[in-house]
């Protein structure tokens, strides 16, 4: 599909030691030196648990999808935070290191949106799965919902890892009974204008898309915990 044939450079898969999300672009590591602090025990929050995409990498943090998500449920009566905690570079693998700090405070709902960097590596599905079932696990024991943003894998490995990758996010919506969004990307991938130059990161625009997608379903899944 879509993603990621713009993240994909040449015909041959990216090397293993690769380790930004997108071969064109280094890791920006200073975020993983600069993780936003927990908000106070006390104040309700969701959770954008993720690498370069959910962190903005090249925009101002507040026009990265968890802030632009956060002003458009404002502007429908949901005055909730929702806290960025993407690591640029990260994959499922580091994720899972950071689940239990991201999930510290009153959170109402985890975004799980991990997988690209594990894709772009040709990492094994099946350790991707085990990664992202134990963030699942660790947010299910905390009583915290997860609404899981999947993604697709880039062209040069194959349709067989395409369709392998793909399948572990249906297979975790099912198995944990968790919220699916089929692609993080849906609409923002390959569409020039609303990605930046280097063909991988979304622009504000293309960040505010990705808002937009999740928007109707983050607000259904708050709601009943709003009428508590």
């Amino acid at each position: 599909m879509l993603v990621l044939a713009a993240m994909s450079c040449g015909s041959r898969p990216a090397p293993a030691d690769t380790t930004g999300p997108g071969a064109a672009i280094p890791p920006d590591r200073s975020s993983a030196r600069a993780l936003p602090a927990p908000a106070p025990v006390g104040e309700p929050r969701i959770v954008a648990l993720g690498d370069s995409l959910t962190a903005g990498l090249g925009l101002p943090r507040e026009m990265a999808f968890p802030a632009q998500l956060e002003r458009k449920l404002a502007q429908r009566g949901h005055p909730i935070a929702v806290a960025n905690a993407g690591v640029s570079g990260d994959t499922s693998a580091d994720g899972l290191r950071r689940a239990n700090w991201a999930l510290e405070g009153n959170v109402k709902l985890l975004i799980l949106a991990l997988g690209a960097n594990d894709g772009l590596r040709g990492l094994p599905p099946a350790q991707m799965k085990k990664n992202l079932q134990g963030i699942i696990h660790r947010a299910h024991q905390r009583g915290v919902p997860v609404l899981l943003a999947g993604m697709e894998a880039p062209p040069n490995y194959g349709e067989q890892y395409a369709a392998a990758f793909r399948q572990v996010f249906q297979d975790l919506a099912r198995e944990n009974k968790v919220t699916l969004e089929p692609f993080l990307l849906q609409g923002v991938a390959g569409v020039v204008d609303l990605n930046q130059g280097d063909g991988i990161h979304p622009t504000s625009e293309g960040a505010a898309r990705i808002a937009d997608l999740l928007l109707p379903t983050v607000e259904k899944m708050i709601e009943p915990t709003r009428a508590k």
